[in-house]
């Protein structure tokens, strides 16, 4: 990260009051307002180094001087674009609350991030880390049908492994095995997952969970070794486990399995939409990137198959 010095008065109370902004009226996640202040308070450190003390002497050249500072420390494409998009969030709001007279970030372009199309798991390798945690589970050992329930689940239906570990055991609907998931924004949607996972889940509800429960976990779906509710860390821990035993499978980690079930569903004959509202992305274009990873291993096949290509 890049260092920031200690801002002038004037900007450190910006700073602070944006990401009141952003953590009470925007409800971004604390992860995200620590990426924007970050970048935010970059910016504003490379004003002050310009003698200027005061958000309204914020202005085009110095978002572009800001910019190629970055691009000469070699910053790549996707840095140099997530920042910009912070810039141009904070002039937003700057100019909307009367602290610059124009909103100067609108003008500032910035290079698109190259977005590499993300690894999946072929079908046979998931469904031999499926079959494999199946067959773990069959002993009934309390960690071991969690884990069969929680990759079931990741795979059946895309979700994020933060929404996962945030499931609570009244967000299933076994009998029309549906999950009703809080997405990014606060944005509930409901996930249809399939008879697998609803065996496995079954199995975690009355075997498993009420051997490891502790009070703490409340009423959550997925709970850890220690009875709390299982934490994003410990959810990783298991499907990068797992996926080392599975020969010749990247090891893509709980949002490659996302990933995988996108992929699948799309070479499967789903429509575009559809895996957008299962997803819970906001823009077609996020999901869209499956197309390219389904068309990207077809031309491999192709060329490894046909005696012309």
């Amino acid at each position: 990260m890049d260092a920031v010095e200690e801002l002038p008065e004037p900007l450190a109370v910006a700073v602070a009051e944006f990401a009141r902004h952003l953590e009470s009226e925007r409800d971004r996640s604390e992860h995200t307002v620590r990426a924007y202040l970050g970048d935010v308070s970059g910016l504003l450190t490379h004003l002050a180094r310009h003698g200027r003390t005061e958000v309204r002497q914020l202005d085009l050249a110095v978002l572009r001087s800001w910019l190629a500072s970055l691009s000469t420390r070699g910053r790549s494409r996707a840095t140099l674009a997530r920042r910009a998009s912070a810039a141009r969030t904070f002039t937003a709001w700057a100019h909307r609350t009367g602290r610059l007279d124009q909103d100067v970030g609108a003008a500032l372009a910035s290079p698109k991030a190259r977005r590499a199309l993300p690894d999946v798991l072929r079908e046979g390798e998931a469904a031999t880390l499926l079959d494999a945690a199946a067959d773990d589970a069959g002993a009934g050992e309390p960690v071991d049908l969690r884990d069969h329930a929680l990759l079931e689940l990741l795979y059946a239906s895309g979700i994020r492994v933060g929404e996962l570990v945030g499931l609570d055991v009244d967000d299933l609907d076994a009998g029309r095995r549906v999950v009703r998931v809080l997405g990014k924004g606060r944005k509930e949607r409901t996930v249809p997952y399939g008879a697998p996972a609803a065996d496995a889940l079954d199995r975690w509800l009355r075997v498993g969970r009420p051997q490891l429960v502790k009070p703490a976990a409340g009423p959550a779906l997925f709970v850890g070794v220690r009875g709390g509710r299982l934490d994003q860390r410990a959810a990783r821990s298991v499907v990068h486990k797992r996926l080392r035993a599975v020969p010749g499978a990247p090891d893509v980690g709980p949002h490659g399995l996302r990933h995988t079930a996108a992929t699948h569903l799309l070479e499967g004959g789903a429509d575009l939409r559809s895996v957008q509202e299962l997803l819970g992305h906001a823009s077609l274009g996020t999901t869209q990137i499956y197309t390219h990873v389904s068309v990207d291993r077809l031309r491999k096949a192709y060329k490894q198959a046909h005696p012309r290509a």
